[in-house]
């Protein structure tokens, strides 16, 4: 398994992110083949966070993909800082 982790600071609304997030990202990385799971995290402070699991690279890579168009497209204004991205493959789950 692979996963991409990407951290956006200075979230501006995080309940309108999240509800965005939930209604329009979330169904498109599940067409991604090799989908997983999804998690999108309000860490507080203006910070979120997302974590993409896919059963290869080339999913999580994908995921990256799709997360910059749709921020680009429907969460500039909520999302003004380009995110840390960490990205690599899964060593230990529970």
């Amino acid at each position: 398994m692979y996963a991409a982790v990407r951290r956006y600071e200075g979230v501006t609304d995080p309940a309108e992110a999240g509800r965005r997030v939930a209604e329009g990202f979330v169904p498109l990385l599940r067409q991604v083949p090799g989908f997983v799971a999804y998690y999108w995290v309000d860490a507080g402070d203006g910070v979120m966070v997302s974590t993409s699991v896919f059963e290869d690279r080339t999913g999580a890579e994908e995921s990256v993909r799709r997360a910059t168009g749709f921020v680009r497209d429907n969460l500039a204004t909520l999302l003004p800082n380009p995110p840390q991205v960490t990205a690599g493959q899964v060593v230990a789950a529970g």
